[in-house]
């Protein structure tokens, strides 16, 4: 990554932080927060403080009953944000499934793009091998659009991801992106379906998914409808949860975890590390 990461002692190896910044009006958990410029570079600013290592800039939503939101329109709310952090070095990853957006992106000094259907558009595979951005290849159950509330069978949606990164990254790599350009993201939440159970089985089987297709892997559990359906809290008392999945996916391996809270990841992170430190060493 870049000179911001740091490695933790023994036992977890800290994966690297990606911290959102939602630039949209109704985004789940923080619509209309930081949808003016000075807004979003002083949240980027803060969760940079706290230990991001990527800042993710999202133009549009992507919950189940988003508002559509045109590319031109993703890329006037990006433009200022993405200019003043890229202009102070700082990584910055765009979540957007546009393919106008992600050329804007690119052009603008991105260094990922993220995109939820996994770069579906084969016709763009060529300019993206130019771009030299890394690619986050995300799976989810709907394939094309935003989350939408469906029941998955677990089984299903596993086999399902299996099949969808075998061929998307095959594919990816034959138009002439590197392999150490790709990150995947499995999906969580409505991208695997309404129910906890599909989410559950993925982080369960991190570890297998990850030696299964020798690429870094992100994840993105932060506030996410599994957790809410799992636990009964509402979003204000989400926080708990969401750092026991992370924690648990940093456990098993993940590379990146994306999240909304940086500063409790990253503590959290740091007093696991410590305490795997000292088992470690028999003290």
């Amino acid at each position: 990554m870049d000179k911001h990461v740091n490695t933790s002692p023994v036992g977890i190896r800290r994966p690297s932080l990606v911290g959102i910044v939602n630039i949209t009006t109704d985004s789940f958990s923080d619509g209309n927060r930081f949808l003016n410029t000075r807004a979003a570079v002083a949240h980027a600013h803060r969760l940079r403080e706290e230990g991001a290592d990527v800042i993710e800039l999202g133009p549009a939503a992507s919950h189940p009953g988003a508002q559509q939101v045109p590319a031109d329109e993703e890329m006037r709310r990006l433009a200022d944000v993405i200019d003043q952090l890229v202009t102070e070095d700082i990584p910055v990853s765009v979540d957007s499934y546009q393919s106008a957006t992600q050329r804007f992106a690119a052009a603008r000094g991105a260094t990922y793009l993220n995109d939820i259907q996994g770069f579906a558009d084969p016709a763009q595979y060529g300019e993206l091998a130019d771009t030299g951005c890394r690619l986050v290849v995300m799976h989810s159950v709907q394939r094309l659009g935003p989350a939408t509330r469906v029941r998955t069978d677990p089984a299903e949606v596993s086999r399902a991801m299996e099949e969808f990164f075998d061929e998307r990254l095959a594919a990816l790599e034959k138009a002439g992106i590197a392999h150490d350009r790709l990150v995947i993201d499995p999906g969580l939440g409505h991208f695997l379906g309404s129910t906890p159970e599909p989410s559950l089985r993925t982080l369960a089987g991190l570890e297998q998914l990850k030696a299964r297709f020798d690429v870094p892997v992100l994840v993105s559990p932060s506030r996410k409808s599994f957790l809410r359906a799992l636990t009964g809290s509402g979003l204000p008392g989400i926080g708990p949860a969401t750092l026991a999945a992370e924690l648990y996916a940093a456990r098993s391996g993940a590379d990146f975890i994306r999240t909304h809270d940086v500063a409790a990841l990253r503590d959290a992170l740091t007093v696991f590390g410590a305490l795997e430190a000292v088992k470690e060493s028999g003290r």
